[in-house]
């Protein structure tokens, strides 16, 4: 599991204040982005071996809203697992309480836009389906 903090800013929010919807895919891929970092994966080098991760799916759910200001937590949760894809819940928290969640498919793709492999280190990390 990761924990990654957002800060609400002025400029995540519609005229009222509220975070505005797309904003929470944003949010969700920050926390990704800093996963894959904490666990050593270089994007960087992996795009010069010509293969870049790629959302392939996206099921989202907006619970409750989110206002300028707040303090928000994306907790990040790998569920499935092949060599070819990777699944991951994401949940976005404020406090205790859960405002949006997500699952996000994620695959790799190589040069030509063809499907890769998930790079190996990637590949061997455990499962901790979420609960």
């Amino acid at each position: 599991m990761h924990r990654f903090p957002i800060r609400v800013y002025y400029e995540d929010t519609d005229m009222a204040g509220i975070v505005y919807y797309a904003n929470y895919l944003r949010f969700i891929e920050r926390a990704r982005s800093d996963w894959v970092r904490e666990i050593g994966i270089d994007q960087l080098e992996m795009k010069a071996d010509g293969i870049v991760f790629a959302v392939r799916r996206v099921e989202a759910d907006y619970i409750a809203s989110a206002h300028f200001d707040d303090q928000l937590e994306v907790v990040t949760t790998m569920t499935q697992l092949t060599p070819a894809r990777m699944v991951m819940s994401q949940k976005v928290l404020r406090g205790a309480d859960m405002i949006f969640a997500a699952e996000v498919t994620i695959v790799c793709i190589g040069p030509g836009g063809r499907p890769a492999r998930l790079p190996a280190k990637l590949r061997q990390l455990p499962l901790h389906p979420s609960t």
